[in-house]
């Protein structure tokens, strides 16, 4: 009798190097010391009451993709009915995850850009834009964006997403999206149904 592997968690990079883009503050920093990966880091802080820095472990250890996908079913969730330029914020970021072109990570930045920066959904759609090789105009000499940028713009839509509305409704929240990030670190959609 075989007995069967765990899955393979879809979490990318060394735990140090992601604990030191996540920022944790000093006393979130013990918590961390010693766990086997980020899942377990994000876990021990999750259960600690550090659910922002839980969700920043996430949000870097996720490779670029799933984590701005993460970012749009987070925004998704929470994001008031019958709004369409929200909704087409998160479709554009949603288009450079399915596609990963060019075209689709300069459309998902102009759009955030046009209708403002300060949505779950815009910071999604920034945290596409982050994750190509150039800030810079398409036509202009490539600067590449720092190696943090796209994790740092996904934990903010994601801990955005969590306080939109009532915030009371925080906690329960980021249970909900930190089970998001584990099942799309497991290989699945992440999907949430929207609230109320």
């Amino acid at each position: 009798m075989s007995q069967s592997l765990p899955p393979r968690l879809k979490f990318a990079g060394a735990l140090p190097d992601v604990i030191a883009r996540a920022d944790l503050p000093p006393e979130a920093a013990p918590l961390v010391e010693g766990v086997a990966g980020p899942a377990e880091a994000m876990d021990c802080l999750a259960a600690a009451g550090f659910l922002s820095e839980a969700v920043k472990i996430a949000a870097h250890a996720l490779p670029k993709r799933e984590a701005v996908w993460w970012a749009c079913m987070c925004a998704r969730h929470t994001a008031p009915k019958d709004v369409p330029s929200l909704e087409a914020i998160c479709q554009a970021a949603e288009a450079w995850v399915r596609s990963q072109t060019e075209d689709a990570r300069y459309a998902a930045f102009r759009l955030a850009e046009a209708n403002g920066l300060d949505t779950p959904e815009a910071w999604a759609a920034v945290g596409a834009f982050w994750s190509g090789d150039s800030m810079s105009a398409p036509e202009a000499p490539k600067v590449p964006p720092a190696p943090h940028l796209a994790g740092l713009a996904v934990a903010g839509s994601v801990n955005l997403s969590s306080i939109r509305g009532d915030v009371l409704l925080r906690d329960a929240r980021v249970a909900r999206f930190l089970d998001s990030a584990r099942d799309i670190a497991r290989g699945g959609a992440g999907r949430l149904p929207p609230e109320g």
